[in-house]
């Protein structure tokens, strides 16, 4: 019998993901990673509803404390970010350096099993021609999550199943019915679970990093309006900056070290390139001449078209065996922000991503 670990959040998808596969005669093994105290489906809320879940599939159920990589890798990563200024994203790190990396290894070292599945919404397929795995968007373009996986490995793709990713949600709480889960109607969790734990991301961050008055100002230095916190604003964003002006205004730089929010109309919120940094290659190996591809910003985003081009690395850079990118786009782009990610895609086949890089003000 096929032996295979399923990380279990305590939601309705992983739920169904260990009861799909339990059904298909797969020996389950249902890991829980303990990322942070509170309520949550990754919290203590989570890790009661995924052992009641194991318990009612009749399959083992382990437990892994995972806090303190959680706190070093997610939460001081998110501090830093928005406090120099950047808006980090949190997801794609987390699931390759907290969840899909630490799960196999769990999985292969201490449980002698060589393939994790989870409830993500994406497809994964190997390509014997190029000896790749790739990665692909879910059948379900609303839940469609490989946005957030651009960052996984070839090894990691290699051990890892997504039941999900033929099937629709509704089809998920459906199946999850059928077998009688208790999370069955379990609400929609929140795309960012330290919001859902803390009840906002302002609330989150207000932990961590002081509120500081500062002056929102225009390119020219002009003093607008006040703010309370640089970290409470992010590139693009529109509402909520509390200043009368004929025409919309936009963040267009986030200016850490003077304590100043930048805003401008929207011609200087958009842009036409931008530089991709700790770029991960996936599903094709890295290209050595520019290419053409649909390119997310943002997950919510529609993918738009832009050229992509290598840039040699510095000697540091191939050391460390990191790569950038220049993305060209056809059409200037809104709200370009840096640390998110941006993903790009052939069609359903995710090619690669990295991590939007600071640019200088707009000129």
């Amino acid at each position: 019998m096929n032996k295979i670990v399923v990380g279990l959040s305590g939601g309705v998808d992983s739920s169904a993901a260990a009861a799909i596969l339990h059904h298909q005669g797969y020996e389950v093994v249902g890991l829980t990673l303990w990322l942070m105290k509170g309520k949550g489906q990754c919290c203590s809320e989570g890790m009661v509803d995924a052992a009641k879940i194991c318990e009612d599939l009749g399959v083992p159920h382990h437990i892994v404390d995972s806090r303190e990589v959680f706190q070093a890798s997610i939460i001081d990563y998110l501090v830093e970010g928005y406090s120099a200024g950047v808006t980090p994203l949190p997801c794609s790190q987390c699931n390759k350096t907290v969840k899909f990396g630490p799960m196999l290894k769990y999985a292969r070292e201490e449980l002698g099993i060589e393939k994790i599945a989870t409830g993500h919404y994406a497809r994964i397929s190997y390509d014997a021609e190029t000896g790749r795995y790739q990665l692909l968007r879910a059948i379900d373009p609303a839940k469609d999550q490989s946005y957030f996986l651009y960052d996984l490995t070839q090894d990691l793709l290699a051990g890892t199943e997504f039941p999900l990713g033929e099937i629709t949600k509704t089809e998920t709480r459906r199946i999850a019915a059928e077998f009688g889960l208790k999370t069955a109607d379990k609400p929609e969790s929140q795309d960012l679970c330290l919001v859902e734990s803390n009840g906002s991301m302002r609330a989150f961050l207000d932990k961590y990093i002081a509120p500081q008055k500062g002056d929102i100002v225009d390119k020219s230095g002009r003093v607008l309006g006040q703010h309370d916190g640089v970290h409470h604003y992010t590139i693009g964003q529109r509402k909520g900056l509390g200043i009368a002006a004929p025409e919309p205004l936009y963040v267009i730089e986030l200016d850490a070290a003077g304590n100043r929010v930048v805003v401008g109309d929207r011609q200087l919120a958009v842009e036409s390139e931008c530089t991709v940094e700790k770029v991960n290659w996936v599903s094709v190996a890295a290209p050595t001449a520019p290419i053409r591809a649909q390119v997310q910003i943002r997950y919510r985003s529609h993918p738009v078209p832009a050229t992509i081009i290598p840039v040699e690395p510095s000697q540091a850079e191939e050391k460390a065996g990191a790569t950038r990118v220049k993305l060209i786009f056809d059409e200037p782009q809104l709200s370009i922000t840096p640390g998110q990610a941006a993903v790009w895609y052939d069609g359903d086949v995710l090619l690669g991503g990295g991590i939007i890089k600071r640019n200088q003000l707009p000129g």
